[in-house]
């Protein structure tokens, strides 16, 4: 890769990973591509070139591609979970609609092109522990719905087009730099906050309730590592198992009690976030990343809680 496109350069993961990308290729090498209402600030937006980039305006990505001369494309335009059910033709409209445009576009300049999928891909029908990487999706949700379809169409413009597609299923992603965004693993980032503030976290999900989860430099470096892999070990592409721990909401109460030990949870579950829960994995099986472009964590729970706290509380959140 030599000159890159974020899309959704100002999200959640957008923001860490457009600035991990200019670490490594260069500044001037990495386009944050964003949308008006919500423009890059402070370093991401001085740090480097950036774009108003809309992905279900059809003219704009390619007049950007065009421009800086793009050869891989980040596509992290979508809606969460939470917000995609209350938001459903949105959902689609960004997610898949969105998405030919960026496929469009790469298949006529010659792009690679990342579109990450999700746990929330599956459904209740799914096998639940250590889900295989090939195995029965039927999702519940819009945003289900769309991560499916994602690959779907991911895979067939590979396969038809000789488009370079390749995406990983992310878990729910723990970040200390920034906040969440509407997703139902958020509460596993809201936690911390509330601890290093010495309140008391009220949690929307019932005790026992497994989900996978994954520290963000651990999320980034999935997504740089698989986009820089060789294609000639890559038998899956769209998309590829991650895993680094699954926990449920006592484990993580119990691990952040041992470094802040007047830290105190209660339980006020939220239908919602409860159901769409209970129709993901408790766990992934992640060997064929492994295999294929040797896929490995460095964070479990203890090792991310230790780090979370120090650097929540070294910016006196």
């Amino acid at each position: 890769m030599k000159n890159i496109l974020v899309v959704g350069a100002t999200g959640q993961i957008g923001s860490e990973l457009t600035m991990e990308l200019r670490k490594r290729y260069g500044n001037d090498h990495v386009v944050a591509g964003y949308i008006p209402s919500a423009a890059p600030k402070g370093v991401l937006r001085d740090s480097g070139p950036s774009e108003v980039a809309d992905v279900v305006d059809p003219n704009m990505i390619p007049e950007i591609v065009k421009k800086y001369k793009i050869d891989a494309i980040y596509n992290l335009a979508a809606l969460l979970s939470v917000v995609a059910e209350s938001k459903p033709m949105l959902a689609w409209n960004i997610g898949i609609n969105g998405l030919l445009n960026i496929l469009e576009t790469a298949r006529q300049f010659n792009c690679a092109v990342f579109t990450p999928s999700s746990i929330g891909s599956f459904g209740p029908t799914t096998p639940r522990v250590k889900t295989p990487q090939d195995t029965i999706q039927r999702p519940t949700t819009m945003y289900g719905v769309t991560k499916v379809t994602t690959e779907l169409v991911s895979d067939y413009y590979f396969h038809r087009f000789g488009v370079d597609t390749r995406a990983v299923r992310f878990p729910g992603i723990i970040s200390n730099v920034t906040l969440p965004g509407g997703g139902t693993t958020d509460y596993a980032v809201d936690i911390y906050y509330s601890a290093v503030k010495s309140e008391k976290f009220v949690c929307p999900l019932k005790e026992g309730t497994y989900m996978d989860m994954m520290y963000m430099p651990d999320a980034l470096n999935a997504a740089v590592s698989l986009m820089e892999a060789d294609p000639a070990r890559l038998i899956h592409r769209n998309a590829f198992n991650i895993a680094s721990m699954s926990f449920a909401p006592e484990e993580i109460f119990a691990e952040i009690k041992k470094n802040i030990p007047s830290f105190e949870m209660d339980y006020d579950v939220d239908p919602l976030k409860q159901s769409i829960a209970d129709s993901w994995p408790d766990s992934l099986d992640d060997t064929c990343a492994r295999q294929e472009w040797d896929w490995k964590p460095q964070y479990d729970l203890q090792s991310m809680t230790v780090d979370m706290i120090e650097k929540l509380k070294a910016r006196k959140v």
